[in-house]
């Protein structure tokens, strides 16, 4: 194997590269092992003592939170590190029937876009908030990369409680990315849409690519203290495709960088169209040039559609508001706004090392690793070093900008994280490797294979000023011979390194949920004392809250049935309920009564087509039932609760359309029948 990658090191750039990119799964045949042994590569590379390191006795907490985007799962994963325990999976897009997520009639209006109720997305990248280019364990924003969207997760209850859709977008890839305060989240389109600024994205010929389509960048205005989104203003760009973005620090926070591919504008076989020209883009963009223009009356207006959905704090109940109009501004209209900045060809990382001086682009089909430095960036801008324009934007010459190119790196380079002591660690997709290299004088230090085929690797903090450089995950696409076979689908995997000394050494493997793309982590200790333990009962303010068991009550208006339901342990109240009939519409309003920690109920009904609500303490969820044949349907506490847990169930009568039984329930004893309501 060890001469299969070197002669392809040192082969011609452009064959030799392309060939590896099919060539991907032989080079991974190539390092397989066999049942538990391992290679001689991964023995050399694994500690010693590798087991006390990742072993978090019982009854101890981790160091680090680290989130794990779930790729087309729509979630993202919550994992302790180093021990690699998964501690939960938080539903964004997507909907999850172990807490009623998305089934809800309180969380159904999370998953609402212009193109209707779509409960799914393909989440890429978790990005925390920030202060000061630190990040502050106050919330994580995630992407929707197919149904352009941006979510809100708040970590002191790590549920999502925000999502917006964003128009003129497609594929929202290069997203989020918070500024280093948090004024915006900036949010970049994978794919180019026609756009004719009168009526939004249009019905044109698909010959008409170069003519009109544009990319777009929106900027997120994020509320300081309540994490509260709002779509200030989008940039239109040329009609690339918008891959990665990654924000300044230090000297260069005022900017955001974009990686950009297809230049060549193609619309059609882009595997051949788009690899035509020798580069692509870094575009530059300064974020708080383009406030100040969209502040100073510089952006034109457009007709939009899209949705805003947020959960209400006191009702826990998210509710739709639908947007028609968006601002933007047009870079050639715009002096010093943006700049294009030649990188290898369909470039896809770009990461920013602490100091904020080098912009480090991985080109996916490079043999070297280009980093630029700002510094040089200003001094070209300043004294006009351009070669050319695209679309009114100036293009600042290669050399102008370059600080140095990293030689030799791997294979199939997609990005780079730094430890905070001079060091950037790169993953290599192809040669299935993570690639140590020094930013004094971008030379290669250390390498370490992992198994197989990596994408994104993360360091936590890696992003920041100042990173926590103790671990490194690399996550990884491919597992095959890793885990106990589990059909055709394989487990995805992660791996934790130790980059706490000159070698870096395998701490562990940890099977991860459906494919993660990129992750962050924080210490422990910035979240874990705010974590809500349970929600006030005299703070919540749903339309059908039952603060005590006297509230209870069963009514009909037409053909709508509301039940306000108690659960405490070990029993609801009312738990016979009689008078419901075959079609009606049965709302379930259940409020848990518990004021204490870890004791959620859950709620269901037998023939719910839907799924289970589980309700924290002192929170109120509601699970609507349409009955659609006459009988009696047990409904039970569906999360173990107490020694009584199997007793905390109850019974509904539903009877025949037009039936005389009147509305009754009881708990224990049996009540008067509610007067109907009219």
């Amino acid at each position: 194997m060890e001469t299969i990658l070197n002669k392809l090191r040192k082969a011609a750039p452009a064959a030799a590269l392309l060939l590896t990119v099919a060539a991907g799964t032989a080079l991974q045949g190539c390092q397989k092992t066999n049942g538990n042994d391992a290679t001689g590569a991964t023995a050399s590379a694994l500690s010693s003592d590798a087991a006390s390191q990742v072993y978090v006795a019982p009854g101890k907490h981790d160091e680090l939170y680290s989130f794990l985007s779930g790729g087309f799962n729509g979630q993202v994963s919550v994992y302790g590190l180093p021990s690699g325990r998964l501690l939960k999976i938080i539903p964004v897009f997507s909907q999850h029937a172990e807490n009623g997520y998305g089934y809800s009639e309180e969380s159904k209006a999370m998953l609402q876009t212009s193109h209707g109720f779509v409960p799914w997305d393909d989440l890429h990248h978790p990005k925390l908030s920030r202060s000061k280019g630190m990040t502050d364990g106050r919330w994580l924003f995630v992407n929707g990369n197919n149904t352009p969207r941006v979510a809100r997760i708040d970590l002191t209850t790590f549920e999502t409680v925000e999502i917006m859709e964003l128009p003129n977008s497609a594929g929202n890839h290069c997203s989020p990315y918070p500024t280093n305060n948090n004024e915006y989240v900036i949010a970049g389109t994978r794919f180019s849409v026609p756009l004719d600024m009168k009526g939004g994205t249009g019905d044109v010929s698909l010959d008409s690519y170069k003519d009109t389509f544009r990319g777009s960048i929106s900027f997120i205005k994020v509320d300081q203290e309540k994490g509260d989104m709002d779509l200030d203003f989008q940039i239109l760009v040329p009609g690339f495709d918008y891959d990665l973005a990654n924000g300044g620090k230090g000297p260069s926070e005022d900017w955001v960088f974009f990686t950009t591919y297809n230049s060549e504008k193609a619309g059609t076989l882009k595997e051949v169209g788009a690899s035509q020209n020798d580069k692509d883009y870094l575009a530059a963009v300064n974020w708080k040039l383009a406030a100040k223009y969209a502040k100073e009356g510089k952006a034109r207006e457009m007709p939009a559609n899209y949705y805003h959905n947020k959960m209400d704090k006191g009702t826990h109940t998210a509710k739709s508001t639908v947007k028609k109009k968006v601002r933007y501004l047009l870079p050639e209209d715009c002096p010093g706004l943006m700049y294009l900045l030649p990188a290898p060809k369909s470039p896809h990382g770009i990461d920013v090392d602490p100091s904020g001086e080098f912009m480090v682009v991985s080109g996916k089909l490079a043999s070297a690793i280009p980093v630029f430095s700002f510094s040089k960036m200003q001094e070209a801008i300043k004294n006009k070093q351009f070669d050319g324009e695209k679309n009114g934007i100036p293009v600042l010459k290669y050399e102008s900008v370059l600080a140095a190119e990293v030689k030799e790196p791997g294979l199939g380079p997609l990005h780079t994280e730094f430890d905070g002591k001079g060091n950037a660690y790169t993953s290599m997709f192809v040669s299935s490797e993570i690639v140590k290299w020094k930013l004094k004088d971008f030379k290669v230090v250390d390498r370490i294979p992992v198994y197989y085929s990596v994408g994104h690797l993360m360091i936590p903090g890696g992003d920041t000023k100042e990173p926590y450089g103790k671990y490194l995950v690399a996550m990884n696409k491919i597992t095959k011979d890793r885990y106990l076979p589990t059909g055709p689908e394989l487990a995805h995997a992660a791996q934790l390194i130790d980059i706490s000394g000159e070698k870096m050494k395998l701490l562990l493997d940890f099977p991860t949920v459906a494919e993660p793309h990129y992750a962050q982590a924080i210490k422990a200790d910035l979240v874990a004392p705010k974590s809500v333990k349970f929600h006030k009962l005299d703070e919540n303010k749903h339309a059908y809250v039952a603060k005590k068991e006297s509230d209870a009550s069963v009514t009909r208006q037409g053909n709508v049935v509301r039940v306000k339901m108690t659960a405490i342990r070990s029993h609801m109240t009312p738990d016979n309920i009689e008078g419901v009939q075959v079609g009606d519409t049965v709302y379930f309003h259940v409020t848990n009564l518990e004021q204490d920690w870890d004791v959620p109920h859950g709620f269901a009904i037998m023939g719910a087509n839907n799924a289970e609500t589980l309700i924290m303490p002192g929170a109120t969820q509601t699970l609507k039932w349409v009955p659609k044949k006459a009988g009696v349907f047990p409904f039970y506490c569906t999360d173990f609760c107490s020694a009584l847990h199997q007793e905390m169930q109850g019974y509904l009568r539903v009877s025949p359309k037009g039936s005389n039984v009147p509305i009754s329930f009881s708990t224990g004893k049996k009540k008067a029948a509610s007067v109907a309501l009219k």
